[in-house]
């Protein structure tokens, strides 16, 4: 969690789910390409846990799968999707009583620019 918004100032974050092996994102980038603001997210991971641990592990699979979403109808479904994930798999009860996730409504997010 920490990481994902070291590096907010890169992307408007409008919504996220910690899973135990994997994470979601909706963002917009703002500066940097989504390549660029991918990388930051991973490898800062990758340098803080191996930097705890004192170890040189590869953390994260190569590439990611991303999705542009064309509309507020696909926005919505896809945050539907990312903060209900882990109430999907039987993970928690309620997205809104877990931690790492926007849908708690602790953290503030970025309003979904339309077009």
């Amino acid at each position: 969690m920490e990481t994902i918004f070291q590096y907010r100032t890169h992307y408007l974050l409008h919504a996220y789910v910690v899973m135990p092996d994997h994470f979601h994102l909706i963002f917009t980038p703002q500066d940097v390409p989504l390549e660029r603001a991918m990388q930051y997210i991973k490898v800062g991971f990758s340098y803080r846990y191996n930097a705890d641990r004192k170890l040189k592990l590869q953390v994260w699979q190569r590439g990611y799968t991303d999705h542009r979403i064309r509309d507020m109808k696909d926005y919505e479904a896809r945050k539907r999707y990312v903060e209900q994930n882990r109430v999907v798999r039987g993970l928690v009860e309620s997205a809104e009583k877990f931690e790492y996730s926007s849908a708690n409504g602790v953290v503030s997010m970025d309003d979904y620019l339309r077009g």
